[in-house]
């Protein structure tokens, strides 16, 4: 790859995680529209367990990453470490700005919708440059390495059975939102691999 191909690459990864983390930051926080995958998982453990996420998603994330440093090789790492500390910059950044959306959460189904747009371009963007902006990422490109599936239903299979998990301290009636938006996002970063 030379300069021109590295810069492209790295603004492209840079780009998906701002996208990515304004979503996250915007929508999700703000409505409490919780996660799938491995941030769902923290939680789970958080509540059934007493662990602090703290300590649970370094674990959870590093062995992730190192799963995906296997099967995936050293590009793999590289990018992923890339996109992880663009991911923190950037939610660091909407952090200190503060919401620069109407807080959505009287409409949860919009917020559901829009949640998942942010977070299906973000993501899919991120893994067609072959990097992961967290352990979910890693996770889904292992299953649908090992499982030749498309990396959409890699998403979706570990989303739903975490929020599936979650249902046991979640009431349906809150985490049905969660559910639309792993699903909708899961075919956004489905449409954005095609491209």
């Amino acid at each position: 790859m030379n300069i021109k191909q590295n810069i492209g690459h790295r603004l492209k990864l840079a780009v998906g995680t701002a996208i990515l983390s304004f979503g996250l930051f915007n929508i999700h926080s703000q409505c409490n529209i919780t996660e799938g995958g491995v941030l769902g998982m923290i939680l789970l453990l958080e509540h059934w367990f007493e662990v602090s996420p703290s300590i649970t998603g370094v674990i959870l994330d590093f062995s992730c990453y190192f799963i995906g440093w296997k099967m995936l090789g050293n590009n793999f790492l590289k990018n992923a470490i890339f996109s992880t500390c663009c991911f923190s910059l950037w939610y660091r950044l909407w952090e200190h700005t503060g919401y620069m959306i109407t807080d959505m959460s009287a409409i949860p189904l919009a917020a559901a919708v829009v949640g998942a747009v942010f977070v299906g371009i973000g993501v899919g963007i991120v893994v067609k440059e072959g990097g992961a902006s967290g352990g979910d990422d890693a996770l889904a490109l292992v299953i649908s390495k090992m499982a030749k599936c498309r990396i959409s239903r890699a998403y979706l299979l570990t989303d739903l059975t975490v929020l599936t998990l979650s249902l046991s301290y979640i009431p349906f009636s809150k985490i049905i939102y969660s559910f639309i938006t792993v699903t909708l996002s899961s075919r956004i970063i489905d449409k954005i691999q095609d491209m």
